[in-house]
């Protein structure tokens, strides 16, 4: 099992109770998504590849050991369930994002929609949200169906929004962090707040908790949109170049037109036009220049450094957060995965 990230070994025992959970957890997922036609099962294998590092399930497994479950045993049924029903939440997400975007690379493999097709990846996806709820279902506690439906409604809301937003020049930061809300905080905020609620937590905590989880999933995606300017598809293991396709301006992008002045901006406007047509019609040196010409531009406007630095307080408001739990390995380990998502490189 791949570990989210490298830890001391004063933490070496939560760490190995975190890894044995995860084998769980992808037990879990595989009995939740068996089907017996031959074809739903190939698509499922495939969607396998997009699990990564399970970052999310890993949020639930900490969170709850954070707030009370103890270490000294395996992850209780409850833990290892809402693990799972995050996780496939999130896959669903991946295939319909690549769809949206018209992505043919996800971790260094062929898309679902790339390789079935548009009408097989929505219903994939479709699949896959439906598997999680199914789950979700079988738990005593009520409050994390309804939960996830409510998170669910958020993903489609922030998705929506970015839409009904493309092309649009001006649009600010307020928009663009709702926008941040729903397609990914709200579904990292659920991670923490159900780990912790599955650990018997407070509802005061269940809140912090909360706040963390969607802290670091709104810098998770602010540094996401560094690595589709800065990135290489080799090393972060997907299609760049989509938001500037798809007419989606991200934060970078928002703070240098923001500040500049009438002259300034209509050159970066026509360098942002030529990255886009570029991106869209090849991959070439000539798609290479202009993206260069358009990032040199973000640098001189310190565009890049105002979205890293906003990066960087999303973490610090997440550490806060953590402050009302007592001291123990799993808020060091939470503490650490904070800080992981300002230097990921894919």
């Amino acid at each position: 099992m791949k570990q989210v990230l490298d830890i001391p070994a004063e933490l070496s025992g939560i760490q190995q109770w975190v890894l044995d959970g995860l084998v769980a957890v992808t037990d879990e997922i595989e009995r939740a998504l068996h089907s017996d036609v031959p074809a739903v099962a190939a698509l499922c294998k495939q969607v396998e590849q997009f699990r990564g590092k399970m970052l999310r399930p890993t949020l639930v497994l900490v969170s709850g050991a954070a707030c009370g479950a103890s270490t000294d045993e395996p992850p209780t049924t409850e833990l290892l369930k809402l693990a799972a029903v995050v996780e496939m939440v999130h896959m669903a997400t991946l295939v319909h994002d690549d769809v949206l975007d018209e992505a043919e690379i996800r971790r260094r493999s062929q898309t679902i929609n790339d390789k079935a097709g548009n009408e097989a990846a929505v219903l994939l996806g479709d699949y896959l949200i439906s598997a999680s709820f199914r789950l979700c279902a079988s738990l005593d506690d009520p409050e994390p169906s309804r939960l996830i439906g409510k998170v669910s409604m958020e993903l489609c809301e922030g998705e929506l929004l970015q839409i009904q937003n493309r092309d649009n020049l001006s649009i600010d930061e307020a928009t663009y962090f709702e926008i941040l809300e729903g397609k990914t905080a709200a579904l990292v905020g659920a991670c923490t707040r159900l780990g912790s609620r599955a650990g018997g937590a407070s509802q005061t905590i269940q809140n912090s908790m909360d706040v963390f989880g969607r802290s670091i999933g709104s810098a998770f995606q602010v540094q996401d949109d560094l690595l589709d300017l800065l990135g290489t598809e080799d090393v972060v293991g997907k299609t760049l170049g989509r938001d500037l396709q798809k007419g989606k301006l991200t934060l970078p992008l928002i703070h240098h037109l923001g500040n500049l002045s009438h002259e300034s901006r209509a050159r970066s406007l026509t360098l942002l036009e030529n990255a886009s047509e570029t991106r869209a019609e090849a991959t070439g040196a000539k798609a290479k220049a202009h993206t260069n010409e358009l990032v040199q531009s973000l640098k001189e406007s310190d565009s890049l450094e105002y979205a890293r630095t906003t990066a960087k307080s999303l973490i610090e408001r997440a550490k806060s957060a953590l402050l009302p739990l007592d001291d123990t390995p799993a808020r060091s380990v939470l503490q650490l995965l904070a800080d992981a998502v300002l230097t990921r490189d894919r």
